[in-house]
């Protein structure tokens, strides 16, 4: 379970002058080192740079990053290079920025140097409301404009490569893990899955019903992605989408609340959870992304509401304090708060399960491979090297399994559920079930067996382990009382008195024989064994067992004329003599449970209460492991 870690006053980011546009944009962004916050700014647009480690009340003039000529409506980090962002603007341009070296916004002189853009990229004909760098290409900007278009550029030639047509606004957009695959909404209510560098969207499907603004974002390196929008009767809701078949969400969507405030989401690839930041109100609810379903875990609440709020990457956490995620909500659109989830545990050392390794600032491939079609993930650090006070050592990255099933494995065939063996005749192993045997294969086979025995006298007993019948029957579940009560009977005759033993030796008990098999209907209640056609291998008597031969042993084959029948007849009459086994048998533990008791009177006055009570629970306890 997280546990919220609210920052005090001095923790927070004052004197902050918010941009008040209405444009739908979370207004902030942070890496581990910036934040950049949309600023509320006269003469043209401009947005702030603020280090992470200058908190409290900032001073009333700070440098600002001017160059806009309209106000800023997105800012986005570079994922490789902490010091570079992109920003756009009402002004239909998107520019490059790189933040000075040693950048504090603290400075000695009296009006503070105002920092320029690196670089223009210009060619929408409307507004730029929204800028995104690609996860694993070094370089590939993404910008959605309101001319209905995506375009997306690279920084290093300054030019737009491919462009993504809509047919109206785009509301938001995410790349998948790989930078290959990208997601979208927009105001027609629709969400498509794009192959970027085809310019064609793989799958156009009906999206959130409700008329307000939908966002989307990749769940990693997942094949999903969620969405939050708005039913028709304006409730928020949460949607969860197979790309390789987004017809419609996957069990539906999920109702959240009557809100009217838009829900921001956020996915954690590390503890595979799912934010929740509703724009307006002060929650930050999370889910845990589990068997293709959300579980609701728990909330963030506060009763100061957020317009914009960022997630910092995994990567500048503190994982001393188990922090698996920090966010930053602007708040009353003056000050900056930032809230640290964390995972309480009281070993202190590092926790594993809860820091998978995470994209580092190595890129998996440059902004020429990936628009040749190049497909690869970045690499990734281990964050116990960051917890030792190390280098980052990088990791080799693994994409995870799709959740979809895969494909059906070859399945080996079951095995015939035989009785256990008893230590004194060890059964041979039973055969793998096949497919049934034809009615011509059942002839040829039975015709071989009678061939077989009837030259059984010049065979050696040498080689019984190459001497094994290829008839195969139809069995009946498995009875193992026919083997174990025989059993029970020399056991109970072992532990009992001198008196039982005796008046056991009597009446002996019929032997089984070693290589017997028997399938009878079982008193005992077990799961029934699956009815197949098995290969039962026979052991060849030899020369010095003609004369005592089990009555189950194979008999030569009959005519090939009846072959079957022949069999069955001969099974049916080894059921019924067995039949008669089981009832003498039965008797014989009738007449030992009677001389139990009679045991129990037959005890004489020298003997303790005590001990008597002792021997005759030892001996019903006997008597009953005997009649199982």
């Amino acid at each position: 379970m997280l546990r919220q870690l609210i920052s005090g006053q001095e923790q927070c980011y004052d004197n902050i002058r918010i941009s008040k546009n209405a444009w739908d944009t979370n207004l902030i962004k942070a890496n581990p080192h910036y934040i950049s916050v949309n600023w509320e700014a006269s003469g043209g647009g401009a947005f702030a740079v603020v280090p992470i480690n200058e908190k409290g009340r900032l001073p009333e003039q700070i440098p600002l990053f001017r160059g806009h000529t309209a106000v800023v409506l997105d800012t986005d980090w570079n994922p490789f290079n902490d010091f570079l962002l992109a920003s756009g603007s009402d002004d239909g341009k998107a520019f490059l920025w790189r933040v000075p070296e040693n950048f504090s916004l603290h400075t000695d002189g009296d009006e503070p140097q105002d920092v320029a853009p690196v670089a223009k990229l210009t060619g929408h004909s409307r507004k730029v409301g929204h800028v995104l760098f690609n996860p694993a290409a070094e370089n590939v900007l993404a910008t959605s404009s309101g001319d209905y278009t995506i375009k997306i550029w690279d920084i290093e030639a300054g030019t737009s490569k491919l462009v993504l047509k809509h047919t109206d606004i785009v509301q938001s957009l995410s790349w998948s893990a790989n930078g290959s695959l990208m997601v979208t909404t927009s105001r027609d209510k629709k969400l498509r899955i794009w192959d970027t560098r085809q310019q064609q969207p793989a799958h156009v499907v009906a999206g959130h019903a409700g008329a307000k603004n939908s966002r989307a974002v990749w769940m990693g390196e997942h094949d999903r992605v969620a969405t939050t929008g708005f039913s028709k009767m304006s409730d928020r809701q949460l949607g969860l989408w197979d790309i390789k078949n987004p017809k419609e969400p996957m069990g539906g969507f999920q109702a959240l609340d009557s809100m009217s405030g838009v829900s921001m989401p956020f996915w954690d690839d590390g503890t595979q959870c799912l934010y929740l930041a509703g724009k307006g109100d002060g929650n930050i609810r999370y889910y845990e992304y589990e068997n293709d379903k959300f579980e609701y875990l728990s909330e963030y609440k506060s009763g100061d509401p957020q317009r914009g709020i960022a997630f910092m990457p995994k990567r500048g956490v503190n994982v001393h304090e188990n922090e698996v995620m920090r966010a930053f909500k602007t708040v009353n659109d003056s000050y900056i708060e930032p809230i640290s989830f964390l995972v309480p545990r009281r070993a202190e050392v590092f926790q594993d399960d809860i820091f998978p390794p995470v994209v580092g600032l190595r890129p998996a491939m440059s902004s020429s491979e990936w628009f040749d079609g190049k497909e690869a993930l970045p690499a990734k650090i281990d964050l116990a090297s960051v917890y030792a006070g190390e280098e980052p050592a990088e990791v080799v990255s693994a994409p995870k399994p799709t959740s979809q099933p895969p494909p059906a494995a070859k399945v080996l065939p079951p095995t015939k559920n035989e009785p256990e063996p008893v230590k004194e005749a060890p059964q041979p192993s039973p055969a793998f079930r096949g497919p049934p045997p034809s009615m011509k294969e059942q002839t040829r086979s039975v015709a071989d067996l009678a061939t077989k025995f009837a030259d059984k006298d010049d065979v050696d007993s040498s080689d019984d382990d190459d001497d094994t019948s290829s008839f195969e029957e139809v069995s009946k579940p498995v009875d193992r009382s026919a083997r174990v009560a025989p059993l029970a009977s020399q056991k109970a005759q072992e532990i009992a008195p001198p008196e039982l033993r005796n008046a056991g030796e009597s009446g002996p008990l019929p032997p089984v024989e070693p290589n017997q098999q028997i399938s009878t209907t079982s008193p005992i209640k077990e799961a029934p064994t699956p009815q197949a056609s098995t290969a039962i291998p026979q052991k060849q008597p030899t020369s010095t067992e003609k004369s005592t031969a089990s009555p189950l042993a194979p008999t030569p084959a009959p005519s090939s004329g009846e072959p079957i029948q022949g069999y069955l007849h001969e099974i049916k009459s080894l059921l019924e003599q067995q039949n008669q086994t089981m009832a003498a048998q039965s008797e014989k533990i009738a007449q030992l449970t009677a001389e139990v008791d009679m045991l129990k009177q037959s005890l004489g006055d020298g003997v303790s209460s005590r001990d008597k009570d002792d021997r005759i629970r030892a001996l019903e306890a006997q008597l009953e492991r005997s009649k199982s």
